[in-house]
């Protein structure tokens, strides 16, 4: 069985048990997290796409930790005018293990 989520402007296609890397939640190590924004399910009773999100499903998982991903250097350079910008971006993330989908 297999849904497809959205959060933080992103789609991700879940199974029970996997390990995701999403934008960044507001809450703590350890609380249980549930997605409402189920755009599709596939599980023993076929493929239920919505229209555009499948009513009565939800996806529940655990937050793992938060953190930081890698560093990202960002430069700017224009030639002949003396101008160079360098400048690092770290974008946080919240671990998550996917627990229970609901169809």
């Amino acid at each position: 069985m297999y849904a497809i989520i959205e959060t933080g402007g992103k789609q991700y296609k879940v199974q029970e048990g996997d390990v995701l890397y999403i934008e960044k939640l507001n809450a703590n190590d350890g609380d249980t997290v549930t997605f409402d924004r189920v755009l599709a399910v596939s599980g023993d009773n076929g493929f239920t796409a919505g229209t555009p999100l499948v009513s009565g499903a939800s996806v529940t998982a655990t937050v793992e930790k938060h953190g930081k991903g890698q560093k990202v250097v960002v430069y700017k350079y224009k030639p002949k005018k003396n101008y160079h910008v360098k400048q690092g971006h770290r974008q946080p993330y919240t671990k998550v293990t996917i627990g229970k989908i609901q169809a």
